[in-house]
Parts: C-alpha cells; sequence; structure tokens
C-alpha cells in the first residue's frame, strides 16, 4: 500500500505528521481487526503491508486517510486534499512470500538515502524501531513475516541482530532482490502465480457486473457489527433497559455511548441519530465533539464506559 503527498509535496517533513499518521492507522487497525506486517513513512509518502482479515481495506482506507487529513487541516487550518489521490495497492498471494514485502518495505529509507541499513534500528519512522523496542509495539502489528522469510528468525534479540545483518546484505545483493521480486512491488499490483491473477480479474469483473449487491451486503454487516457493540455498550453501562424515543436527544447517556461506539467501531453519525434518537447528524458529531473536548469523566465512570476517541 502506497500514497504520496498531493503534488508530491513533503506532508511527512515534521516527526509531528509522521506520528500523526501512525496514530491513525493505529485506531483504524483497532478498529478494523488489522495486522500491520511492515510499515514506512518517508517525507512525502508511506508505504504498509497489512492484513485484512474481515475484508475492509477499502473502508479501512478512508478511515485512516481521512482521519489524518483532518486532523492535519485543523491543525494548519488549511483545507484541502491531502494526498495526491487513491492509494495505490498491490495484492498479495496468500501461498507468496510477504516476507519479502516487508523487506522491500524495510529498506525503502536506504534506497531514498535517508539513513544506512545499521541506522534502520534506531529510525523512527520504520516499522523496525518496534522490531527492537517490543515494550512500544501494539497489539496489532505483526513482525513474525519478515523474520521467517529472512530464514526462520525468533522474535529475540538475537533475532532481531541476525534480521539487521539480513537487510545489510540485501541491500547490496542486486540478484537476491530481483529474485524477491522488488521490481514488481514498486511497479506491479499483484504479487502471485498466474492463477491467483486470474482469480483477481474474474472477481473484479462480477463486482463490477453486481455492484449494488456487494455494496448492500458490506452495509449489513458493518449494520450488525455496530448494533452489537451498542448492545455491548448498553448491558455495560446499565442501560439496557433505556428507550432512546423516550428520553431527550441531548441526554449524555446518549452522547456518551455515541463517542464509544466511535471509539470502538466506524459507525455513521447517521446511523447514531437514527438508533439512539439524538436528532440530526450535524447535531451528533456537535455532542461528540463537544464532549471529546470537555469530557464528564465522573459521568462516564458512573456508566462504567470510557472513552478515547479522537476526532
Amino acid at each position: 500500500m502506497i500514497n504520496r503527498g498531493n503534488y508530491r509535496s513533503n506532508v511527512f517533513k515534521s516527526e509531528g505528521a509522521k506520528k500523526a499518521l501512525l496514530k491513525a492507522l493505529g485506531e483504524t487497525a483497532e478498529k478494523l481487526n488489522w495486522k500491520i506486517h511492515a510499515w514506512v513513512i518517508m517525507t512525502n509518502h508511506f508505504h504498509v503491508a497489512l492484513e485484512t482479515p474481515q475484508g475492509n481495506l477499502v473502508e479501512g482506507m478512508r478511515l485512516w486517510q481521512g482521519t489524518f487529513a483532518t486532523r492535519f487541516n485543523r491543525l494548519r487550518k488549511e483545507n484541502g486534499h491531502i494526498f495526491q489521490g487513491r492509494y495505490k495497492s498491490l495484492l498479495v498471494d496468500s501461498d507468496s512470500p510477504l516476507g519479502a514485502l516487508c523487506h522491500y518495505i524495510h529498506l525503502n529509507p536506504i534506497r531514498a538515502r535517508m539513513c544506512q541499513v545499521d541506522d534502520l534500528k534506531n529510525w523512527p519512522n520504520s516499522r523496525l524501531y518496534w522490531l527492537h523496542n517490543r515494550r512500544q509495539r501494539p497489539s496489532w502489528h505483526s513482525p513474525a513475516e519478515a523474520l521467517e522469510h529472512a530464514g526462520g528468525l525468533a522474535d529475540s534479540a538475537e533475532g532481531h541482530r541476525l534480521y539487521g545483518d539480513y537487510l545489510k546484505w540485501l541491500s547490496a545483493d542486486n540478484q537476491a532482490k530481483r529474485e524477491l521480486l522488488f521490481e514488481q512491488m514498486c511497479k506491479g499490483w499483484v504479487l502471485g502465480s498466474a492463477k491467483f491473477k486470474k482469480d483477481i480479474l474474474k472477481e473484479q469483473a462480477e463486482t463490477k457486473e453486481n455492484v449494488r449487491r456487494p455494496e448492500a451486503s458490506l452495509q449489513a454487516g458493518h449494520t450488525l457489527i455496530w448494533e452489537e457493540t451498542l448492545s455491548e455498550l448498553l448491558l455495560e453501562s446499565g442501560l439496557e433497559s433505556e428507550d432512546p424515543t423516550n428520553c431527550a436527544k441531548s441526554a449524555p447517556w446518549k452522547t456518551v455511548l455515541a463517542v464509544a461506539m466511535k471509539s470502538r467501531t466506524t459507525v455513521t453519525n447517521r446511523w447514531l441519530a437514527e438508533r439512539l434518537h439524538m436528532g440530526g447528524l450535524h447535531e451528533v458529531s456537535r455532542r461528540v465533539n463537544t464532549w471529546i473536548r470537555n469530557p464528564d469523566v465522573k459521568f462516564e465512570r458512573k456508566l462504567k464506559i470510557t472513552t478515547n476517541y479522537k476526532a
């Protein structure tokens, strides 16, 4: 996965912008059950190797990039597009070595001459930094594929050292990079067998012919997740017997549930407005943002709900 700043601008030149992009990625990964295998943030673009067990790539990329763009523009009091357009994705066959793609991503700063291989472990804008700092790793980070492909290395200090040696060797061996299909990773659209490519093309053709049905199915799946999450929150807070239609649209407990829902799912303001009887979708947005800026912590504790959503 790759995307660039609009007009190739250096969107990620500052450390704050890099941290904001990574934070938004983490929030998206937690909400949508993504597994991140590798990532690197350059000055004007990023690369990430991710796995989507629930098949929610499009939804997740919209959430990740949209969240970052909103915060980026708000901080700088600007408007407009942050990225140059739709992200470019490389589909990887489950039978292909995902680890090779991780190596390619890890070596991006070397190709750009931003640092030396020996410096990668201390370079904070790459997944390798977490590889050597296990205590800082989030739950959605998975180093196994890269370590396994590099020779079945252990997730240990010695394994990390050997992986650094492997990257150093790989960065200098052009034949090895060709054998690992590095060129396809920067120019291609799929990494896998001929059969895998044919299956992908067939699936895309079927999707175009039946575009409405997949959308309806996807929305139904989202609604089910949102209903289940709301039921869990109502049970946790002891509000399962409350009827939203019999309470004021601005009732504090509704706002707390709305904020909690947004911290756990990709729920829309429209759905919250209708399901919790909160008025218009813009009212939901206003109340959620107001609560985030000045939360009533005591009230949250009373409901036994912790809200950590960041707009």
